[in-house]
């Protein structure tokens, strides 16, 4: 059994409407002056300007920050680092899907400790106190609220870097499913079905502990058992509030055991194509599953329910339930459907394999690894 520590960072407000607490949270925590982090999208739904209104209800003055694209890279950061500092603020609120999160942590670390992104990659760089922030997610999807990572590409080798520190956690996270029912179908779709390999790929990395297993176990119940309704029910707050709760679960689960293969193989399909990270994990999970069947089959025959029959029959079992999901949300599961160059695969397995998250895969994992799992999937 790995060593661990479960430390409750974040506290958790959840249900339908509790948007509405805002101000009176922010204020709990002493903001006088916030960063507001929300995304162009979320602008034009406007979400930014219900939560600026709580914010000054509350006597809070919001400093808005909304020039970002779908993954933040470390110009853009550094941009949010000056509007902060030309606000003069003192905490910071992330408002929207994984970007919107990541953008608020990365903008912290830069605020509050300077230097450049690159310098906290890894995990516990951070030397002085971060300001406080509060995450507010609007999809299903990333956790990201869950999380002391800030994930944020290099504007030059478009390398994805995660960056932790436990400063970076948020003090408050509001999960309120009724901002889930405005994703675009795409954008649910593809967020519901990262939020599922999280839960996957969590439940077997070698970093896995009791804990994180109860986390990643939860989280595919409610995942797996809403995920379908959710495409098929948009406006059901209900099945939302389900899939906010899943990812947000899976979303801790990786805070206490990271990641595999899945998404070291993910990555460099954003980096060279700009794949959605979404999109990226459809093509890919099904795939990885079947290539850790021999090594962790035991462990995926119990979220496929297939407890009869060899380790390789269960990852079976489970791909094939992955794929169902993924022609659930239109999503494509095979390379060649996504347009990737056949003759990519090398340099992409070069890439996938110097991925941090590849070294916690339950298989040994690598640039040949990453070949098979990409020759398998096209």
């Amino acid at each position: 059994m790995n060593a661990f520590e479960y430390p409750s960072r974040t506290r958790v407000v959840f249900g339908a409407g509790m948007l509405d607490r805002l101000g009176e949270l922010a204020r709990e925590l002493g903001f006088r002056r916030t960063l507001l982090v929300t995304d162009r999208g979320l602008v034009a739904a406007g979400h930014f300007d219900h939560a600026a209104k709580l914010l000054k209800a509350a006597g809070v003055a919001v400093v808005p920050f909304h020039d970002f694209p779908i993954n933040p890279d470390t110009r853009v950061v550094e941009a949010g680092r000056d509007v902060a500092r030309a606000g003069e603020v003192d905490s910071i609120i992330g408002l929207g899907g994984g970007s919107s999160m990541d953008c608020a942590k990365g903008i912290n670390f830069l605020f509050t400790n300077g230097g450049r992104m690159q310098d906290y990659w890894g995990y516990g760089k951070a030397t002085q106190p971060m300001l406080p922030m509060i995450g507010i997610p609007t999809t299903t999807g990333t956790g990201s609220e869950a999380q002391s990572y800030a994930l944020v590409a290099d504007a030059e080798t478009h390398q994805k870097m995660a960056c932790g520190d436990p400063k970076a956690s948020f003090r408050v996270a509001i999960l309120d499913p009724q901002l889930a029912v405005s994703q675009p179908d795409a954008v649910r779709a593809m967020a519901g079905y990262d939020a599922l390999s999280h839960a996957v790929e969590t439940f077997v990395t070698t970093r896995r502990t009791p804990g994180s297993e109860k986390l990643s176990r939860e989280a595919w119940r409610l995942l797996s058992a809403n995920y379908e309704r959710a495409l098929a029910e948009p406006d059901n707050v209900e099945v939302q509030g389900h899939m906010m709760m899943g990812a947000h679960f899976a979303g801790a689960a990786i805070e206490n055991s990271m990641l595999g293969a899945t998404h070291a193989c993910a990555n460099p399909l954003t980096a060279r194509y700009g794949t959605v990270h979404g999109a990226a994990i459809a093509l890919l999970l099904a795939h990885v599953v079947r290539w850790n069947g021999s090594v962790a089959g035991h462990l995926y025959a119990e979220l496929a329910g297939s407890t009869n029959g060899s380790p390789e029959r269960a990852a079976e079992a489970l791909a094939m339930r992955l794929e169902g999901f993924a022609r659930a949300g239109r999503l494509a599961t095979r390379l060649g459907e996504a347009g990737i160059p056949r003759e990519d695969l090398t340099v992409l397995s070069e890439d996938a394999g110097k991925q941090w998250t590849g070294q916690f895969n339950p298989r040994p994992f690598d640039a040949a690894g990453a070949l098979e799992v990409y020759q398998c999937a096209y």
